[in-house]
């Protein structure tokens, strides 16, 4: 698992940055071949190299160094939406596309608090109007409770759009919840984790 977790975080972060394997083994005085190994989980970087990975990539190293921690635990993923079809209908579609996560689903905000208390959560997909409860509110909770949670919005209204940035949010979707718009978030990513290889 650490190797599968590095590897998903190391070619995420390389892409997102528009960087080939070339540059960044150019980057790093390696081979090629050597940062393949890396994003195929074949090899971990010893600590000498993370750091000069995180100078080449310019990312911050904890970043890169969480991703080796070892953990068989699987990503936690949770949505959460005051609509029971529209959670029904979406906790399939997470599951399809993070078959390696386990996925929960909330229709109150304040359950999904106590899940982030217990847990600690990968990814959060949430509606912005639920009541008496914001998501934009509870955005800004779950990252309180971990700031390396990735929030993506899921809404109707893209007038929120603007606020929703402010939040520390990573991610905006317009409902419903599709596989292709869950893949697509995935390369957005603030903190990468594995996530079972279909989110490619």
């Amino acid at each position: 698992m650490t190797t599968n977790l590095f590897s998903q975080a190391l070619k995420s972060l390389r892409i997102e940055r528009g960087i080939s394997q070339t540059e960044l083994a150019e980057r790093m005085f390696v081979t090629r071949s050597t940062i393949n190994r890396w994003e195929k989980g074949s090899r971990l970087p010893d600590n000498m190299m993370i750091v000069k990975l995180s100078e080449a990539l310019d990312v911050d190293i904890n970043i890169l160094l969480n991703a080796t921690v070892d953990s068989s635990e699987a990503p936690n993923v949770i949505l959460v939406d005051d609509n029971e079809i529209i959670l029904k209908g979406g906790l399939p579609i997470l599951e399809e596309v993070l078959p390696n996560a386990m996925v929960f689903g909330f229709t109150r905000p304040s359950e999904a608090v106590e899940c982030a208390k217990a847990n600690r959560i990968a990814m959060a997909f949430l509606d912005i109007e639920m009541g008496k409860t914001s998501g934009l509110d509870l955005c800004r909770t779950l990252l309180e409770i971990n700031p390396r949670t990735n929030v993506v919005y899921l809404t109707a209204y893209v007038g929120y759009a603007f606020d929703a940035w402010s939040t520390g949010a990573c991610g905006f979707m317009r409902k419903p919840l599709t596989a292709e718009g869950v893949r697509y978030q995935l390369t957005q990513l603030r903190y990468p984790f594995f996530t079972g290889g279909t989110g490619e």
